[in-house]
């Protein structure tokens, strides 16, 4: 049954988050005590004062986890303890769900219907799914000769550092522990200083769940601060890290200048959505278009910002993207009916109203614009589409992270590939084509970690999520993502 819009709200007024920093299996004030407003953006209410996390932080969050990763309180675990532990947790974020559920929509401004339905019951399955493959991998035996014995092995590579972003709170942060956890590391989390709520929650979970004290920290805090620290420390193995492509070359550095430690990364991204000539059911092609810019507001890094079309069908496409977009009026997130809410914050819609003015001027105008009239808080911006767009404009060209289409019209099949690849990000692309022979072969010639075909933005934990270029080299998900936190070794026993 679903739960109406006075349900939620009332939820959201009697809950207490959790506001220090999770060190060493227990909350803890910052050591400088300092705090940072969580504002809620649909209202403009501060939700929680939440510890802001510094240097000595960062030290002693990443001590406990070195001594819980050198003791083996879960490194040495068998797999099958580790099993029940991470399944007790996904357990548990079920019977919470409610719970995470509100923390990222006051937080964030995430839309309760998309939390009820995707980032929990999501983070919920793919915490499953890892815990559900830790014993099932297997090492190898090498082909030696008679008498020599050479094994492989897979193992965890000790504290692993997390940063991740505002968009996708819990799920991003399950992306990154639940591999990493599986297979024995230690794990340092940094949350944006955005959205942390739901994450220091789920540490509290994972707690209770019985996952051992210092193996899982939770620092909320200053990107250049808490990142910067973490990214230097002699102590932390590897670096997992979502976000924008200019932070991405600063862990790259922050490693060569440190231990070169391991950096994954999966970075911007500024997709294409490729609609070719023949295409006849035009409604579900502007649906799809729809929801791969406009769907959590576009603050998604494989959003279908660019719209790539054939002339023939452009307009007749064109309209009814419009339509769809002058239809979604932004609203209150807590509300299950809403189908659009605010972004982040004030700030960060500043940045995408910034786009929209260089938009306006290197195109055409045909829905939304700057403001939302009669909107709580300045975060709202409308569904906005832009025509006329050049390929090499900057508004195809530059990640907005915002509701925001430029349409961009091509004559023909290879000029569409080739605007589809003329972008510095190779993250995700979408192709839509009646003809099963064009597809394979557009889908073939795209520069893009992920190609949806006659859909947008498809995404699954058991296939592999990330990109070429500047998008970043780093895969979550997948079986593929347990290589990102575990090293090979070989252990030769020669006969003696």
């Amino acid at each position: 049954m679903t739960h109406a819009a006075d349900h939620w709200r009332s939820l959201s007024s009697v809950l207490r988050p959790r506001t220090d920093l999770f060190i060493d299996g227990a909350f803890r004030p910052s050591a400088s005590e300092e705090r940072r407003p969580s504002i809620n953006p649909a209202t403009g209410a501060v939700v929680a004062e939440v510890a802001e996390a510094g240097v000595v932080d960062v030290d002693r969050a990443v001590d406990a986890a070195r001594r819980a990763f050198d003791d083996g309180r879960w490194s040495r675990t068998p797999p099958a303890h580790r099993k029940a532990v991470l399944l007790r947790l996904a357990d548990l974020i079920r019977a919470h769900g409610d719970e995470l559920a509100v923390l990222d929509t006051i937080d964030a401004g995430k839309l309760i219907s998309d939390t009820t339905t995707i980032d929990v019951p999501g983070s919920a399955a793919i915490l499953q799914w890892y815990a559900e493959s830790v014993d099932k991998i297997y090492g190898e035996v090498a082909p030696t000769a008679h008498g020599q014995l050479a094994i492989v092995t897979r193992e965890a590579l000790g504290v692993v550092a997390a940063i991740i972003p505002w968009n996708y709170p819990l799920e991003t942060a399950v992306w990154k522990i639940a591999p990493a956890l599986a297979m024995g590391n230690s794990v340092v989390l940094k949350p944006s200083e955005e959205s942390p709520l739901s994450v220091l929650r789920l540490a509290e979970l994972a707690s209770e769940a019985g996952l051992p004290d210092g193996v899982l920290q939770v620092l909320p805090g200053a990107g250049d601060i808490v990142g910067r620290a973490l990214g230097t420390h002699p102590a932390v193995d590897v670096v997992t890290f979502t976000g924008s492509t200019a932070v991405g070359r600063q862990f790259l550095h922050y490693s060569a200048a440190s231990n070169i430690k391991p950096v994954w990364l999966e970075c911007g991204g500024k997709s294409a959505n490729v609609v070719l000539a023949g295409v006849e059911d035009l409604d579900a092609v502007a649906d799809g278009v729809c929801a791969g810019i406009f769907s959590n507001q576009g603050q998604v890094c494989s959003a279908n910002s660019r719209l790539v079309v054939e002339s023939s069908i452009k307009d007749a496409l064109v309209e009814r993207v419009v339509a769809r977009a002058i239809a979604l009026t932004p609203g209150d997130p807590l509300d299950p009916a809403t189908r659009m809410g605010p972004l982040v914050s004030a700030t960060h819609a500043r940045r995408v109203r910034h786009f929209i003015e260089l938009g306006a001027e290197e195109g055409t105008l045909l829905a939304g614009g700057l403001h939302v009239a009669g909107a709580a808080t300045s975060a709202f911006v409308p569904p906005t589409v832009i025509d006329g767009i050049g390929a090499r404009d900057r508004l195809a060209q530059e990640e907005v992270f915002g509701p925001v289409l430029a349409i961009v019209e091509v004559g023909s099949e290879e000029e569409a590939i080739a605007t589809a690849n003329a972008s510095l990000y190779g993250l995700a692309a979408s192709v839509w084509s009646d003809d099963l022979r064009q597809a394979h072969r557009v889908a073939a010639a795209l520069r893009a970690g992920t190609v949806s075909v006659n859909t947008v933005d498809a995404l699954d934990v058991t296939t592999p999520f990330g990109g070429f270029k500047q998008s970043g080299f780093g895969r979550d998900l997948s079986l593929h993502a347990l290589l990102n936190y575990t090293g090979l070794k070989t252990t030769w026993f020669a006969n003696g």
